[in-house]
């Protein structure tokens, strides 16, 4: 399971096995003797070599997944858009950062949109005070 998620991971954000590497060594810097290489990546992916947890770790990280994502222990990878909006994540959309405002603002959105719809069977989630999202 753990190569087709990781093929499908890279394939998906439209990396080459050389780009993740250097991706991953410039996000996620390690030592000279451990950084990742593109035959390593292809290794894992062809299922040839298995990495250490540090390594899936790092893909985790770097793919913003969860490690049992990664390694096939769950099957998705959800997230809940309430929980992240009210979390301390930095959010960007198209490369540019979202204010504490913008994502008030934008939590609002969908949440009419949500509620507008009529669903029935839901779980509205954490709820916010209206103005801003205090991150601090």
């Amino acid at each position: 399971m753990f190569p087709e998620r990781l093929r499908a991971l890279r394939k998906g954000q439209q990396l080459t096995l050389v780009e993740l590497a250097d991706a991953l060594n410039k996000k996620l810097p390690t030592d000279k003797e451990h950084e990742n290489t593109g035959s390593q990546i292809g290794n894992w992916e062809r299922g040839i070599r298995t990495p250490s947890y540090v390594e899936i770790q790092r893909l985790a990280k770097f793919f913003d997944v969860t490690m049992d994502y990664l390694t096939g222990l769950t099957e998705t990878s959800t997230y809940d858009l309430a929980r992240l909006f009210i979390s301390d994540k930095s959010l960007q959309f198209n490369g540019v950062n979202l204010s504490s405002k913008d994502r008030y603002e934008i939590y609002q959105l969908i949440s009419g949109y949500v509620h507008g719809r009529g669903n029935t069977n839901r779980d509205d989630g954490p709820r916010l005070e209206q103005g801003s999202l205090d991150l601090k």
